[in-house]
């Protein structure tokens, strides 16, 4: 089959001005608790979207691990490419993607680091396994070979005999002050629901794009 030749209609649902939340964080709550109850795998995955030094715009994919209405928190290595861009340039984007339920959500925000604590307290939450691997991983530095990695994991597990490792100082969390949202919702002959929010003088605007 040829790419081109690739295509589904989208008809779940509707997504209209008169059943959204006026507070777009209530409004991803109820899509969040929607994708979780659909049990969708990695429901909480999002790509995360900067811009590196060489001017063009990098995208992974990070895990959701709290939001409230100041903002979403992931974590990562401060000293990643990611964690570099961000220094850089805190205005970043975030992106889910629920194919199951045919919905998309994009955040634009500002990112800065969350408090010591609130870094600590995740870290010390982790698997021990993979605190070894973050204190270990110079993340997005060039590695000789993978038998390179999992040797420093080994010997640094065998250091340590059983105990958990320090928090190293160069991992942590970003929070992210959203400033736009659009919740994007698959509808029929391609006329997709789009709604966006942005926020103007600390008050959340709500229009709607063609799609």
């Amino acid at each position: 089959m040829k790419l081109k030749d690739i295509r589904r209609d989208y008809s779940q649902a509707k997504l209209n001005e008169h059943n959204i939340s006026p507070n777009p964080v209530q409004q991803f709550q109820d899509w969040m608790n929607q994708a979780l109850e659909a049990n969708i795998r990695d429901a909480t995955a999002m790509s995360l979207v900067t811009v590196g030094k060489d001017g063009f715009p990098q995208s992974r994919i990070v895990l959701l691990k709290d939001f409230e209405q100041e903002g979403f928190t992931f974590f990562t290595n401060y000293r990643s490419e990611k964690g570099m861009a961000i220094e850089a340039n805190p205005k970043i984007s975030l992106h889910f993607f629920w194919p199951e339920l045919e919905r998309q959500i994009r955040i634009s925000g500002i990112a800065c680091k969350t408090s010591l604590v609130i870094s600590k307290k995740y870290f010390h939450s982790r698997p021990q396994k993979s605190q070894i691997a973050a204190s270990i991983s110079e993340q997005s530095s060039v590695v000789q070979s993978r038998e390179f990695l999992e040797n420093k994991f080994a010997e640094y597990a065998e250091e340590l005999n059983g105990k958990n490792p320090d928090y190293p100082e160069n991992w942590g969390g970003y929070l992210v002050e959203p400033v736009k949202f659009e919740f994007w919702q698959g509808r029929e002959n391609r006329l997709h629901d789009r709604i966006v929010y942005e926020k103007t003088d600390d008050e959340w605007k709500i229009k709607r794009l063609a799609p």
